[in-house]
């Protein structure tokens, strides 16, 4: 693991409205990767954005000072104020080497979260590092790494009560909007069809909600969520004119800049003036602030939910003990796993080459004795030489592989 770095920016050292500037849209994910893969000798790389968290994990030679954190936020390209850069220097997180296998483990198993049990962040960090496989940005390392992250977060919500009557920031959202006492047929707009949207809707759903808008940018997935809610669907253009009026907006996007402007807010009011619900789980917020300023507006988001989340991580303190336990065990096995693979892989060439040693006995060195051999001759001999090169080919593996499990 000599080469396995994170660069972690987190709720613990920054807030989440500095943090919302380090989110990259999916659109320019690819191009800022590749940047930093030519510019900075970074060979795998994945980016973990969830809604208290931006990581990058990647491996490389370079020691991870401030020299190279500043290059890498700078070939990062995010327009970041000096202000900002000079906060997010001081306060990321450096993990290297076992260091950074074992943050990434706690992370994945949710000991890292804001809420602490929750099991959504094993499905987002697959979720990216599936993203940027796909684009070619991970190889058989990352492949290895993932493997044992899930393995391993698997183990920790099997044999751990960490996630029994799990909280999550979208139930720790939900209650607080139950406390405001909005009625069944409250109308409910709901802006982006995301996992996080996806599951807070089910919350009102089970609780007999029933009056849905849904916005968002690719229309079908819009519909999808529609139809599970028998609500309707809309492009997130037409957000702007829409006259039906509201109760309640409950919106996360991966969008950059606000959605919902004091412009756009003023049109969906429609003219109505009481008191309104925001809950707004994106990071940045998808509402800008001169609507929480200069409206009346009952706002639900993510910092605001930081209380509630640390009285659950002392309820769960006990079963963090239990969780690193198996953390401890998984990075001891991982070890010999990794090192079994390095056999593989140096020893990869292994049949090839003994291949062109039979081939070339056969063909050049004794290629007269064997021409004298009569047809049934012949085919013993091939049949021996087949033999013997499965054998070469098996027993040096699996005399290494031996000797390294004997001698750990």
């Amino acid at each position: 693991m000599e080469y396995l770095k994170i660069l972690a920016f987190t709720h613990k050292q920054i807030d989440l409205k500095s943090l919302g500037k380090l989110v990259i849209c999916e659109q320019t994910l690819d191009d800022r990767l590749k940047n930093i893969q030519n510019e900075l000798d970074v060979k795998e790389i994945f980016y973990i954005g969830t809604c208290n968290r931006v990581e990058f994990v990647f491996t490389t030679a370079h020691e991870l000072d401030r020299e190279f954190i500043l290059r890498f936020l700078t070939v990062l390209d995010m327009g970041l104020p000096e202000a900002y850069m000079d906060r997010f220097l001081e306060n990321v997180s450096v993990y290297e080497q076992v260091e950074a296998f074992n943050h990434l483990l706690r992370t994945s198993c949710s000991l890292e979260s804001l809420v602490v049990g929750e099991k959504e962040i094993l499905a987002q960090v697959r979720r990216a590092y599936e993203a940027c496989r796909i684009s070619g940005f991970t190889a058989d390392y990352m492949r290895m790494i993932m493997n044992r992250v899930v393995k391993t977060a698997k183990e920790v919500y099997t044999h751990t009560n960490i996630s029994k009557n799990p909280v999550s920031v979208v139930s720790l959202a939900y209650r607080k909007l139950r406390d405001l006492t909005i009625t069944a047929s409250s109308r409910i707009l709901i802006i982006g069809a995301g996992e996080t949207n996806k599951n807070l809707a089910q919350y009102l759903k089970k609780h007999k909600y029933s009056n849905f808008s849904i916005f968002n940018r690719t229309v079908e997935n819009a519909e999808s969520l529609a139809k599970d809610l028998n609500g309707t669907a809309y492009p997130l253009t037409a957000l702007e004119d829409f006259n039906q009026g509201f109760d309640v907006i409950i919106t996360c996007t991966g969008a950059t800049e606000p959605i919902i402007t004091e412009k756009i807010y003023r049109k969906l009011l429609n003219g109505e003036t009481g008191k309104k619900v925001i809950v707004d789980l994106a990071i940045p917020n998808d509402t800008a602030p001169e609507v929480i300023k200069n409206f009346p507006v009952h706002f639900i988001e993510v910092e605001s939910l930081k209380e509630i989340a640390r009285k659950n991580i002392q309820e769960r303190y006990d079963e963090l003990v239990n969780a690193e336990q198996i953390i401890d065990q998984n990075i001891k096995e991982f070890d010999l796993v990794l090192r079994q693979r390095k056999i593989e892989i140096a020893m990869s060439e292994v049949p090839q080459k003994i291949k062109a040693i039979k081939s070339k006995a056969l063909d050049i060195v004794f290629a007269e004795e064997i021409n004298t051999l009569d047809e049934n001759s012949r085919q013993v001999l091939e049949r021996v030489m087949d033999y013997m090169e499965k054998k070469y080919i098996s027993v040096p593996m699996i005399m290494a592989k031996e000797i390294l499990v004997n001698n750990s």
